[in-house]
C-alpha cells in the first residue's frame, strides 16, 4: 500500500530542502563538479553511437575525451588569450569612445553645448564613469572569468570528472532508477524521459547552435575588419540560446562600434548588419529548426526568471543548473495541470458522470 499523498509530500520536501542547502553551502566548489556533469551527459550519446559501432564502453569514452582534451588545449592556446586581450582593449578604448560619442552628438545637437543640460551632463557623467570604472570593470571581469576558467578546472578536474560520469553514466541510470519507489515508477520514468527530451532538444542542440553562430559572427566579423570582433562574435554567441537576445546584443555592439571605425564608409557598416541579418536568418531557419526543434517548451522568459533566481542564490553553480531545473519543472508543471484537468476538482461531478456511466 503506498504511503499517504500528505507524507510523500513532507518526504519529497525534505529531500528537495536537503539539496538545495547541500548546493547553496558547497557553492563554487560544485562548479567543476557540475561542468563535468554537463560535459557527460552532453556526450553520452555519442558514446552510445559508438559503441554501436562496435567499440567498447571504455574505448569509446577514451576517444572522445581525449578530443575534448585536444580541443580544450587548442581553445586555451588560440582563442581564450585573444578574448582577453581584445576584453581589456575595448574597456580601455571605451573612455575615448564615449568622448566621441558626445562630440558627435554635440555636433549634430548644438544645444548640447548648454551647460545647463540635462543630457549633457548625463553624457559628461557616462563619460567620467567609464574613464574611473573602465580598469576596475576589466579587472574585476578578467578575474572572475579566470577564477572560473581557470586551468586547474578545465585542463584536469573537468576532464577526469567527465571521463568517470561518461564511463558509468548507463549504470549509474540504472541504479537511480532502481532506487526510485516502484509505486510510482511508470510515472517517474515517464517524466524524466519527458525531461530528457526537453534538455536533449534544448542544451545540446542549442549549445550547437551557439557555438556555430559563436564562430560564424567572430570569422565573418574579423574578416570584415571590425576591431573587436572575435569578442563581439563570442558574446553574440554565447547569448544565443535566448531567441534575439544575442542577435540584438551582438548587432548593437558591432553596429556601435563599426559606426566608431568606418564612419562615413556606409557600405562597411552595412556589410556589418548584413552579419548579423544572416546570421539571425540562418539561426531562425536552418539551424534551431534542425537542431533544437519546436516542441522544447521553455520559453525565453522563464529562462531569464530561472537564471535570474538561481544565479541570484546560488551564484555561478546555480546558473549551470538553472536550465535543467527550470525544464524539470516545466515538464513537472505540465503534468500536474494534466492531472488537474482529469480530477474531480477540474470537472466536477457533472463532468465525470457520463464518464462513469460509459465505463458501467
Amino acid at each position: 500500500m503506498a504511503l499517504p499523498i500528505g507524507q510523500q509530500a513532507k518526504y519529497w520536501g525534505i529531500a528537495a530542502a536537503v539539496l538545495f542547502a547541500f548546493l547553496w553551502l558547497m557553492g563554487d566548489v560544485l562548479v567543476p563538479f557540475l561542468v563535468g556533469g554537463a560535459v557527460a551527459y552532453f556526450l553520452d550519446p555519442v558514446a552510445d553511437r559508438l559503441e554501436r559501432l562496435g567499440l567498447s564502453r571504455v574505448a569509446s569514452t577514451a576517444v572522445i575525451m581525449l578530443l575534448l582534451v585536444l580541443f580544450m588545449v587548442l581553445l586555451v592556446l588560440a582563442v581564450i588569450p585573444t578574448l582577453i586581450q581584445q576584453t581589456t582593449a575595448l574597456v580601455n578604448a571605451a573612455p575615448e569612445i564615449a568622448k566621441n560619442l558626445q562630440q558627435f552628438l554635440i555636433e549634430r545637437f548644438p544645444d548640447l553645448t548648454d551647460e545647463t543640460s540635462i543630457m549633457r551632463k548625463t553624457l559628461a557623467d557616462i563619460a567620467a564613469f567609464v574613464q574611473s570604472k573602465g580598469a576596475d570593470l576589466a579587472q574585476g571581469v578578467l578575474s572572475s572569468a579566470m577564477s572560473v576558467l581557470s586551468a586547474v578546472v578545465f585542463i584536469v578536474v573537468v576532464p577526469v570528472v567527465a571521463f568517470y560520469l561518461l564511463l558509468d553514466w548507463d549504470r549509474m541510470v540504472e541504479r537511480i532508477d532502481s532506487l526510485v519507489p516502484r509505486d510510482h515508477v511508470a510515472v517517474v520514468r515517464r517524466l524524466a524521459g519527458e525531461i530528457d527530451a526537453v534538455l536533449a532538444g534544448f542544451v545540446r542542440g542549442q549549445l550547437t547552435v551557439c557555438l556555430v553562430l559563436g564562430i560564424f559572427y567572430s570569422a565573418a566579423l574579423m574578416l570584415a575588419g571590425l576591431q573587436f570582433g572575435l569578442l563581439v562574435g563570442a558574446v553574440a554567441g554565447a547569448v544565443t540560446f535566448i531567441p534575439y537576445v544575442g542577435a540584438i546584443v551582438g548587432g548593437v555592439l558591432a553596429i556601435g562600434l563599426a559606426l566608431f571605425q568606418f564612419w562615413g564608409n556606409w557600405l562597411q557598416i552595412g556589410i556589418i548588419a548584413g552579419i548579423f541579418a544572416l546570421g539571425q536568418f540562418v539561426e531562425g531557419n536552418i539551424l534551431t529548426p534542425k537542431l533544437v526543434g519546436q516542441s522544447v517548451g521553455l520559453h525565453p522568459v522563464w529562462l531569464l526568471l530561472a537564471l535570474s533566481a538561481f544565479g541570484g542564490l546560488l551564484g555561478f553553480s546555480g546558473m549551470l543548473i538553472a536550465v535543467p531545473v527550470a525544464a524539470s519543472i516545466g515538464v513537472l508543471t505540465r503534468f500536474m495541470i494534466g492531472q488537474y484537468r482529469k480530477s474531480l476538482l477540474y470537472q466536477g461531478i457533472e463532468g465525470r458522470k457520463p464518464r462513469d456511466e460509459d465505463a458501467a
